[in-house]
């Protein structure tokens, strides 16, 4: 499969992009060379293979999913740039 300069117009156009002709025939030449390695990467036989999700076969450790309160709630409330009492204090955004 090949672009042509008019499909790359067009490609340019409905991104917003505007391109002189010199960087329609750069970019022609780029986005011809990336469509070529992605059908290489369609020859290639992955009939046997099962799906990787990783790379690594070990397995995500997760912690319990309990609700807290931050375990210190001064030091987290350090890092507000407003409070008021034991809350953060935010403009009012609703008119």
């Amino acid at each position: 499969m090949s672009l042509e300069s008019a499909t790359i117009k067009k490609i340019a156009r409905l991104a917003r992009i505007g391109l002189d002709e010199a960087a329609v025939t750069r970019l022609q030449a780029e986005l011809n060379g990336i469509v070529g390695w992605v059908e290489q990467l369609n020859e290639v036989d992955v009939s046997g293979l099962a799906p990787l999700a990783s790379v690594s076969g070990t397995t995500l450790h997760l912690r319990a999913d309990v609700v807290n309160d931050g375990g210190d709630r001064e030091a987290v409330l350090a890092n507000a740039p407003g409070r008021e009492g034991p809350f953060f204090a935010v403009p009012k955004v609703v008119e």
